[in-house]
């Protein structure tokens, strides 16, 4: 039999996302640290994953959780020592599991060493790794920020001049067009890459390039206001020109490092330019275009921004397809329902444990690297906020007061928010059922109500568990017609999702309902091995029932 090469590690990667601040906390301070993550390394072995990645580490103010970064070289004091650190990585490849870290290259923190520099002295060198312009106190365009307001906040040393901040103003931009600012990241990533990391995540990294900074975004009434320009800094020409020599020079020294990019807005044509091997750029990338929603049920007497809204599953089944399609060949796609940016699938797509189950089959099935948010396996839901200040978004509390002029209490819509907003989907890891479910013993740095009864002890013994089938799941996943077979979604009506994999002789089909009511497709009659099953069927002579959101995967004899 012909022996099957793989080119790296990664093209077989099941990845177990993992939050640190709300994984384990193991010193009682309520905030997860590295020690904790090592603790629980038997848990994922026997789940069956074979990377982690982990959510900044790195020394932060935590602005914005991590993601402003004020020290590269050092793990922040809250997550634990370098030490901690060196030994997490030990003990991780000792059980077979590789290790992404997080890094962060578009934006540091204004407590960085560089940009405190800047602003103390405006002829320093540091002044050039970041983008100030503007002068008299003038803002150079009208562009707006992601987290609300302008991009362009006043320096802080007086010189009239502004500095660019696609996120919070606490979080500068850097100045990738200075070589210098390449090279300094450049170093950054091999430093942790020598202590023996398996792959980088590059945040935000289609955000390195800026059009020319006197552009304003052309409005309507010509107005100051800000608007967020995202073609203007997002997806440029320079984002590949920048990264190339970057990415090049890694894959030099560490051949065998998964550089996984978040390409948050790119369409599946940049997705091919970032990840095609001739490019020499990225291995995957992470879209947020998967999801569309159905905003046919919104409530116009106020804002929609956090109005719960169902997925278009037609839509969804037309992306996921012109992604398989349009990757073959050249990258695996990431396969995900949730992450640290979203909400948690239980939350806003499935309605009960067999739909959880029957998505999470149908998107980890197909061609691709799965990445399981932790908790994910448990079925864990959003948690229930009962303030808006837990929400740490100031977008949130105008919503709430445009929903109560609509004739919403406070309380609805909180509630509102708590089903479509990110932080609530960032609880504590609930290990058992002793105090804060085995997290901490003290107060939980993010503490909200927890709407369901899932927990690592209730169902690690329990054969019918949701842990149990990604378990079972994962296993699946493993064989090669999963991890090499080719893929075609096959063509049925709004109320299933059916796609089959083959690989040389096997066969195999992945159905799944995406309907309330029973639901009964035509099969060919020679698929009729069970190899998973969510919720109830009945197959006869190729006609395959499905109960409501269940799903099976089919063997062909």
């Amino acid at each position: 039999m012909e022996e099957k090469i793989m080119a790296h590690w990664y093209d077989h990667a099941i990845i177990y996302q993992i939050y640190p601040k709300s994984f384990q906390d193991t010193n009682n301070d309520g905030i997860g640290d590295l020690k904790g993550i090592k603790k629980r390394i038997p848990y994922l072995k026997e789940l069956g994953i074979n990377a982690i990645w982990l959510n900044p580490v790195f020394v932060s103010p935590q602005v914005d959780n991590g993601y402003d970064v004020s020290n590269y070289f050092a793990i922040d004091p809250a997550m634990g020592t370098m030490e901690d650190m060196d030994d997490l990585i030990k003990a991780c490849h000792k059980a077979g599991i590789h290790v992404i870290m997080d890094f962060v290259l578009n934006h540091t923190s204004d407590q960085h060493p560089w940009f405190q520099d800047a602003i103390k002295d405006p002829n320093s060198i540091y002044r050039d790794y970041y983008i100030f312009a503007g002068k008299n106190n003038r803002r150079p365009n009208n562009w707006g920020s992601f987290f609300g307001g302008s991009v362009w906040e006043k320096d802080p040393a007086g010189t009239g001049e502004f500095y660019f901040h696609l996120f919070d103003k606490r979080m500068p931009d850097l100045n990738w067009k200075n070589p210098e600012v390449r090279h300094s990241m450049l170093e950054v990533a091999e430093y942790w890459l020598e202590k023996g990391i398996d792959g980088l995540r590059l945040d935000a990294f289609i955000h390195i390039g800026k059009a020319d900074l006197r552009q304003n975004f052309p409005t309507s009434n010509n107005s100051d206001d800000p608007v967020v320009a995202e073609p203007f800094f997002a997806n440029l020409p320079q984002v590949q020109e920048w990264l190339r020599p970057f990415c090049e020079r890694i894959k030099q020294d560490y051949p065998d490092t998964l550089l996984l990019g978040e390409a948050a807005s790119a369409n599946v044509n940049l997705a091919v330019d970032y990840t095609s091997q001739r490019n020499h750029l990225m291995d995957s990338v992470v879209t947020f275009r998967y999801f569309t929603e159905d905003d046919s049920q919104v409530d116009h007497s106020f804002s929609s921004a956090y109005q719960p809204k169902p997925l278009d599953m037609t839509a969804f089944k037309q992306n996921q397809t012109i992604w398989q399609q349009t990757l073959m060949g050249v990258s695996y796609p990431t396969l995900y329902w949730s992450n640290h940016d979203m909400v948690r699938l239980r939350t806003r797509v499935a309605k009960n444990e067999t739909e959880a189950r029957s998505l999470a089959m149908l998107m980890y099935l197909q061609r691709g690297i799965p990445i399981i948010y932790y908790g994910e396996e448990l079925g864990l839901q959003n948690l229930k906020f009962e303030n808006v200040e837990q929400f740490n978004d100031q977008t949130v509390a105008p919503f709430v007061k445009d929903a109560e002029k609509a004739g919403k209490s406070k309380q609805e819509a909180i509630d509102m928010v708590s089903l479509v907003h990110k932080m609530p989907a960032r609880g504590p890891m609930p290990w058992n059922d002793e105090e804060n479910h085995g997290f901490t013993e003290a107060k939980p740095w993010l503490d909200g109500e927890k709407v369901d009864n899932a927990t690592v002890a209730g169902e690690l013994e329990d054969d019918n568990s949701t842990l149990s089938f990604y378990k079972e799941l994962i296993a699946l996943k493993k064989t090669d017609v999963f991890q090499d077979g080719n893929y075609y979604l096959l063509s049925t009506d709004k109320n299933s999702y059916v796609y089959e994999r083959d690989l040389k002789n096997e066969r195999i089909i992945v159905a799944v309902s995406l309907s309330p009511e029973k639901t009964t497709i035509s099969i060919p009659k020679e698929f009729d091995e069970e190899k998973l099953a969510a919720g109830n069927y009945q197959l006869t002579n190729g006609k395959l029932t499905l109960m409501p959101y269940a799903g099976v995967v089919l063997k062909k004899n």
